[in-house]
């Protein structure tokens, strides 16, 4: 029988919401599960069809795994060679290219060296850097966030240049990037599921973390078209089956402000019964597609436009 399987760390409602709403759907066709690994051989199957990996971004052997079964043509959800390339800055410097507004953002070098370099490993980088130049762009207040990763973890809020360096001091060897702060008049969270369906929630990030969903924001439907013409945009080029995007909107214009969560929160207490009733039917919906669309042996791995896009030129290159 036909296997789906979910991979998966310290969720406790989402996992078996899953697998019960997959075996429901499917009749008896096909089989949802946890995935489980006793082994991993080099070119060999994993026996799954497709698999939902919610957890890999924190477990390295995990996201060899998944790259291994991708290779032997288990659809994995998201991409993991996808997902170990991006990150935040690129995201933000991607969305500028295909018409999505974003805050204004600046890369910065981390503050201590990497291991097993040293000052020549450095001879391009200006130093000091063009502090003058980077702060008249952003501005003030702004965020400091590492250009990868998430959860809010090493995030400031800054208000002036003394503020700045002080916190830049603290951040070692991250890479970090600051980026303007939007004021904003209403905020959105969005699920993005298979790049074709989208639903739109209210959220505050001002709040604490369990009230985040309650709010009642009543946006006019122009908006939460611009919203939901975003999500898709970015999803589309970025190529994730299972994202969220937040927008806030300034002025009347959606800002999209974080759109890298490619294992998004769907436990229950947070996100609450509707919309987790939504991403576990949306999830489950895309899985058991997969799987009848399922080829074996080949490559079952979804692809954004922008690799796409470039695998077209370089192709065209070669050809011509």
């Amino acid at each position: 029988m036909k296997k789906i399987g979910i991979l998966f760390g310290q969720e406790n409602s989402f996992p078996p919401a899953f697998v019960e709403r997959v075996n429901q759907k499917a009749h008896g066709k096909m089989q949802a599960e946890f995935v489980r690994i006793d082994k991993v051989v080099q070119g060999e199957p994993c026996g799954y069809e497709v698999i939902v990996d919610r957890i890999s971004q924190d477990v390295p052997f995990y996201r060899g795994f998944l790259k291994n079964a991708a290779l032997t043509g288990t659809a994995v959800i998201n991409n993991p060679f996808w997902w170990s390339a991006d990150e935040k800055f690129f995201n933000n410097a991607l969305a500028t290219k295909i018409g999505v507004a974003v805050p204004r953002t600046v890369l910065l070098p981390s503050h201590q060296v990497p291991p097993d370099t040293s000052d020549l490993s450095f001879r391009n980088l200006a130093y000091p850097m063009d502090w003058e130049a980077i702060f008249a762009y952003v501005g003030w207040p702004a965020y400091f966030k590492p250009f990868a990763g998430g959860g809010w973890k090493n995030v400031y809020k800054l208000h002036n240049p003394e503020e700045f360096f002080r916190a830049y001091s603290e951040t070692g060897q991250l890479v970090m990037m600051l980026q303007e702060e939007v004021v904003f008049d209403m905020y959105f969270r969005c699920y993005s599921i298979d790049q074709r369906h989208v639903k739109v929630m209210n959220y505050e990030p001002r709040h604490p973390y369990h009230l985040r969903y309650q709010t009642d924001w009543q946006a006019p439907q122009d908006i939460l078209e611009q919203v939901r013409w975003g999500v898709q945009k970015l999803n589309e080029y970025l190529g994730y089956d299972l994202n969220t995007v937040e927008f806030a909107i300034r002025d009347g214009v959606p800002l999209a402000i974080d759109f890298c969560n490619p294992a998004p929160d769907a436990e229950i207490t947070s996100v609450g019964q509707a919309n987790f009733d939504w991403v576990v039917d949306a999830v489950s919906d895309m899985a058991i597609r997969k799987v009848r669309e399922h080829l074996p042996g080949q490559d079952n791995l979804t692809w954004g436009k922008f690799v796409q896009a470039a695998a077209t030129k370089r192709r065209l290159h070669v050809m011509g």
